[in-house]
């Protein structure tokens, strides 16, 4: 093999030392067009006037501003949102064989009074009317609908996420490029890993609602079919990017593409495998309260009634539920991954 000595300059040499500049006219034009372009595309989506508001909103808060929207619309909202509502009462007369004697645990009978405003048709008049109403009052009986519902919606996203692996695991093996049998397998693989994940959640639950109906069934099958489409990208990758040596050993001794795949490939992706489905499962939580709002079964399903009929103690219940299961399933997760990776 033939060297080279590295060249050293004769003794006394001035050594001057020179660093290129790490951008050019070139980096400067590029940077002065993304910001014009950010300009102008922060004008179209109303950016100027969300700092306004924004600012307006801090002034305000500071007492430099005299009013604002943001200010107005927010403590209009809190003040209807609070307290959130823990009972849930019922009008008696409108409660099919009802039975004084024998009401649910911790409920009583409530007499109220309506007044109404009717015409009289005599004297053309409006008078008052008071009306005695009973209800049906149950002390946390909204919470216990509340976390009926959160079940629902944690049982649609579990099964959505067993949905989504057992659909991702054959597209990520005809989608991995050097576990591929076919050009044409992973052409089509990676096509329909593309479709599912273009899809949104919303816009699938919309069809499935029209095909299965109100409930459940649609919000697993949209939450499935999506999740299905990341995992099959994530788990297709890690497979192509798996190191080749233990592969390669197991080649070398005669195994099968599948035994090479299970005894050289997986030990080394299952931890992120892991970590991708926990996340897969969080974000179905998160979205089946989403896709509830077409009828596709869960908290959203009663979140969208509430909001429509201006009970706002009701959705405030609602968020906090959501808030309690989500910070409970993120702790979970990152305790599972702390013990498994």
């Amino acid at each position: 093999m033939n060297t080279r000595p590295i060249p050293v300059p004769p003794p006394g040499t001035q050594l001057e030392w020179r660093l290129d500049a790490p951008y050019s006219a070139r980096h400067v034009l590029m940077i002065i067009a993304m910001l014009a372009l950010l300009l102008w595309s922060g004008h179209r989506t109303e950016m100027d006037r969300m700092l306004g508001m924004s600012a307006q909103a801090v002034g305000k808060t500071l007492g430099l501003t005299d009013d604002s929207q943001v200010l107005r619309g927010l403590s209009r909202v809190g003040s209807s949102m609070w307290p959130p509502a823990v009972t849930e009462q019922e009008e008696v007369a409108r409660i099919g064989d009802f039975d004084r004697n024998d009401l649910p645990p911790f409920a009583r009978i409530e007499v109220q009074e309506r007044r109404e405003s009717r015409l009289n048709l005599q004297t053309l008049q409006m008078e008052s009317h008071t009306e005695r109403i009973e209800f049906l009052v149950k002390p946390l009986g909204y919470l216990w609908t509340v976390g009926v519902k959160m079940v629902e919606t944690l049982e649609i996203a579990f099964w959505g996420t067993i949905l989504a692996v057992l659909m991702s695991m054959p597209l990520a093996y005809f989608a991995a490029r050097n576990y591929s049998p076919y050009r044409a397998t992973y052409t089509l693989a990676r096509g329909g890993i593309s479709l599912l994940r273009s899809v949104p959640e919303l816009i699938s639950a919309l069809f499935l609602v029209l095909a299965y109906g109100f409930g459940p069934i649609a919000g697993v099958l949209a939450l499935g079919l999506h999740a299905a489409g990341f995992l099959g990208k994530f788990y297709a990758e890690d497979i192509e990017n798996a190191d080749k040596k233990p592969q390669e050993a197991l080649e070398a001794i005669g195994a099968g593409k599948l035994k090479t795949l299970w005894y050289g490939v997986l030990p080394q992706v299952l931890p992120q495998y892991i970590a991708y489905t926990l996340y897969v499962l969080d974000r179905n939580v998160r979205m089946a309260t989403v896709i509830g709002l077409v009828g596709a079964g869960g908290i959203g399903q009663e979140l969208k009634g509430r909001f429509d009929m201006f009970h706002y103690g009701h959705v405030a219940t609602i968020l906090i539920a959501i808030f309690i299961v989500v910070f409970l399933l993120d702790q979970f997760s990152s305790r599972l991954r702390a013990r498994l990776m």
